[in-house]
């Protein structure tokens, strides 16, 4: 790359160190930039930020230090591709087209040219758009491949089954299948997400003029679940950096170095930021697509990675939904702030669109929340909406104010928390309030709409 930013010895810390934009130099984009960056599988408490004490994430905790950590802000789904599909197109698990990792008559769903994408909207209003990473929301040939939801460029994994391979044989660059020499013949010399982390820097060289919206959908730290079943070790990593001489077991030593890897390279976005003087120019949200995973033989036990929620990926407590997210704006998010106001994220399109100064769909149920990143009063959504297939039963859940309300299965009682009192959610007070419990009610039958690819189990 022709970045004058290392990111191979870049050291954590050195951020700060770098020199600040010059006093009174104009800003290039009076739109702003925007950077989303996706981790993958991360749990809410997984950051320094968040309460980690033994992984190293020096750089994002050190964004949330210099822009406003949430809370309370939720994912779309407790699994990646619906997710993802909130994430796009501004519309809950009960309105999206992707409600699950794969659909029990079809399999793999992918956006219809109906479902406009906040890269849709943003390239309408002039952004040049980029996806690198993770897709999961189109096949090749299909409608939903990323070139044809509204992405200018994009570099990475179509499906979320060919993301588990870290030294893959193959990636796609737009629409042209890349093959890896250096992975060929179950070589493993190029690692899927240094690849990424190259790839969003040479970005940011060639667009720094923007405005720009950059996608960056991780796959770390994520396990390589196929691996795992077979070595019982699925956390693919080319090396464990510090956590080498640490007396834990190997699955954990990748773990923590798949985060760190991943905080390294975030280290190095912002340094490229500064290098070209588009600091104050981009805001960078930084957030996972879901809780933490039980998977490639990792525990998430072992780092407290839960951050004291209840449940995990899979799971519609807020262990599995809850996730670390922040966002960084300097002059426009006050440094050091952190926010209780609570969002998920269908509300990224809508507060896309706002920042970019166009209308969102009508047709979604975000809401943007560009007052509450620049610290003025904002109500709080009427509810958040979740809901969740597995192993034939039908998950629900809503959150209206501090209130959660989880069912399992359409015949079976719902379970009333006040997240306020009870973050944990071990106590089910539904039997104390039994007016919340029938306007909670109302709410899970009302929220979604049938789904032909995702039809409610019989």
């Amino acid at each position: 790359m022709g970045a004058s930013v290392n990111r191979r010895t870049f050291l954590a810390g050195t951020v700060a160190a770098l020199p600040q934009r010059a006093t009174g130099q104009q800003s290039k984009s009076k739109k702003p930039n925007i950077i989303f960056i996706l981790a993958d599988d991360l749990g809410y408490g997984d950051l320094g930020c968040y309460g980690q004490q033994r992984i190293d994430t020096s750089n994002i905790d050190r964004l949330a230090a210099e822009g406003m950590r949430f809370t309370d802000a939720y994912a779309g789904s407790t699994v990646c591709a619906p997710s993802r599909s909130c994430l796009m197109t501004g519309k809950h698990t009960g309105h999206t087209r992707v409600r699950n990792n794969s659909s029990p008559s079809v399999g793999r769903v992918s956006l219809w040219p109906s479902d406009t994408t906040v890269a849709e909207v943003l390239r309408k209003a002039g952004y040049r758009t980029a996806m690198i990473g993770k897709w999961g929301l189109g096949e090749a040939g299909s409608t939903g491949v990323p070139t044809k939801k509204g992405f200018d460029e994009w570099f990475g994994y179509l499906n979320q089954g060919h993301a588990h391979d870290f030294y893959p044989e193959h990636l796609w660059s737009n629409d042209t299948e890349v093959f890896l020499r250096g992975n060929r013949g179950g070589a493993r010399q190029q690692y899927s997400h240094d690849l990424f982390a190259d790839r969003a820097l040479d970005f940011l060289d060639n667009h720094a003029d923007g405005p720009f919206f950059l996608y960056l959908p991780f796959t770390i730290p994520h396990a390589n679940n196929e691996r795992g079943r077979t070595t019982g070790d699925g956390m693919e990593v080319p090396d464990y950096g510090a956590y080498g001489e640490e007396n834990w077991p190997n699955t954990e030593k990748g773990f923590a170095a798949m985060v760190t890897r991943m905080d390294r390279d975030i280290g190095c976005i912002m340094a490229k930021l500064k290098e070209l003087e588009i600091d104050d120019d981009t805001i960078v949200i930084f957030s996972s697509d879901n809780g933490p995973h039980r998977e490639g033989g990792h525990d998430p036990e072992f780092f407290g990675s839960r951050g004291g929620l209840r449940g995990i990926k899979r799971d519609l407590y807020d262990g599995g939904i809850r996730v670390p997210t922040i966002a960084r704006w300097p002059g426009h998010i006050h440094a050091g702030t952190v926010s209780d106001h609570p969002w998920a994220f269908w509300d990224l399109l809508p507060t896309a669109a706002e920042l970019a100064g166009v209308a969102s769909p009508k047709d979604i149920d975000g809401t943007s929340i560009v007052p509450t990143l620049l610290g003025k009063e904002q109500p709080g959504p009427e509810y958040l909406y979740w809901e969740f297939a597995r192993a034939s039963v039908f998950h629900q859940a809503v959150r209206q104010g501090s209130w959660k309300a989880v069912r399992h299965g359409l015949d079976n009682p719902i379970e009333l928390y006040n997240l306020e009192a009870d973050q944990s959610e071990s106590n089910d007070v539904s039997g104390q309030h039994p007016e919340l419990v029938q306007q909670m009610t109302e709410i899970l039958s009302r929220a979604r709409t049938e789904s032909e690819e995702f039809p409610l189990p019989s």
